[in-house]
């Protein structure tokens, strides 16, 4: 049986491991787990899995939860977050947790021999040479829990991986895939968070609306699967059933076909290389669906996929920078400061005026990360 470690137990990627986890009670334990500041959440997870470890982010919810939660250990802070992800009885860490802090867990994890189940886009856009280079060192795999890199990691099983021409990501488009540029003026924050094919959190959901969650998946693709970036392409599929292919130098393409389900890569990644049945999803029948559809990528329409091309092909702390500066443009149009499109205005401008550092060490990728928020945050006090 495997122990488990999941940090971010109470978000969408989450719940959905918790789901995997329970289908599987022979096959998966959760030993240890984060849960931010939810605490009723939290509070049922040590009841149904009795972990080892709980983590939460401040000391009095983890004083108030510990007196609930009997023989399991409540931690806090980023010190508590390591502490989970580190577990000494943890097979597999799932790093499900939003943003750039679950970067140092995740090295810890892959120092202490822990297998990552990765979904945390941030771990390998900001620190991909550090993170990559760190498990190469220790011997540890690094799984892919998208669907989209576990569609191409599935698609590359059994095949020599310098014979591939090139990865091809597919996108929905999100909320506003059919609309113009004209008519993304004003848009308000309850449509951007309606997408038509996946259920997400919050910041994922606006990510996938500007395009930006894809353009990060690219270069998590390059360092998943050490190809250059003139090699990735995306390309727009709204129904989602396509997860991803690779194209071989015969001009073979291999595809990854399936229902939208998050649970099932998460399963594969948790399971493999063995498949186990997901006996809670549905089956894909192509007459059902009818059609798929294809559409090239229009980078002028989608800006924030340009701008992670253009931050990827740059290297050093530009990736770093361009991931914080969408983390804080993305929360204030969620607070409804800006508009919509300010999201990618205010990106653009933290990029322009970032000097950027090479080949940076950890350190460096953390200030170059505070640096962005605070740029973005001048930006939005000087009332742009």
């Amino acid at each position: 049986m495997k122990q488990i470690s999941l940090l971010g137990a109470t978000g969408s990627i989450g719940e959905q491991t918790l789901d995997v986890i329970r289908s599987h009670p022979d096959e998966f334990a959760l030993s240890a787990f984060s849960a931010g500041v939810n605490m009723d959440k939290a509070e049922q997870i040590i009841k149904e899995f009795q972990p080892e470890i709980a983590a939460v982010i401040h000391k009095d919810d983890a004083m108030k939860l510990q007196l609930a939660s009997g023989r399991t250990k409540v931690v806090y802070g980023i010190e508590g977050l390591i502490e989970a992800a580190a577990y000494h009885e943890s097979d597999v860490l799932v790093n499900a947790v939003m943003g750039s802090v679950g970067l140092v867990p995740t090295l810890q994890a892959i120092k202490e021999g822990k297998r990552i189940a990765l979904a945390n886009k941030e771990t390998l856009v900001t620190a991909g040479h550090i993170v990559m280079k760190e498990a190469e060192k220790q011997g540890v795999s690094i799984l892919p829990v998208d669907s989209e890199h576990s569609a191409i990691f599935q698609c590359l099983n059994g095949e020599d991986a310098k014979e591939a021409e090139r990865l091809i990501l597919t996108a929905s488009g999100g909320s506003f895939r059919d609309r113009t540029r004209d008519e993304l003026k004003g848009v308000t924050v309850d449509e951007a968070l309606n997408h038509p094919n996946w259920s997400m959190g919050a910041k994922i959901t606006i990510d996938s609306a500007t395009m930006m969650n894809k353009g990060l998946e690219v270069i998590e693709a390059h360092w998943l699967f050490s190809f250059d970036y003139t090699k990735i392409d995306v390309i727009l599929h709204k129904e989602s059933i396509i997860h991803s292919m690779v194209e071989f130098k015969d001009t073979s393409v291999i595809a990854h076909l399936g229902q939208p389900d998050m649970r099932v890569p998460i399963q594969y990644a948790l399971s493999y290389p063995k498949r186990l049945e997901h006996t809670r999803g549905s089956r894909l029948n192509l007459w059902e669906n009818g059609k798929l559809h294809f559409q090239q990528m229009d980078l002028e329409r989608f800006r924030c996929l340009d701008f992670a091309y253009t931050a990827g092909k740059m290297g050093g702390t530009m990736p770093s920078v361009l991931n914080a500066a969408n983390e804080t443009a993305v929360d204030a149009f969620l607070q409804r400061r800006i508009s919509f499109l300010e999201i990618e205005d205010l990106i653009h401008e933290t990029m322009q005026a970032h000097e950027i550092a090479s080949a940076p060490v950890l350190e460096e990728l953390q200030e170059a990360d505070r640096w962005a928020r605070s740029y973005v945050l001048s930006l939005l006090n000087k009332g742009r």
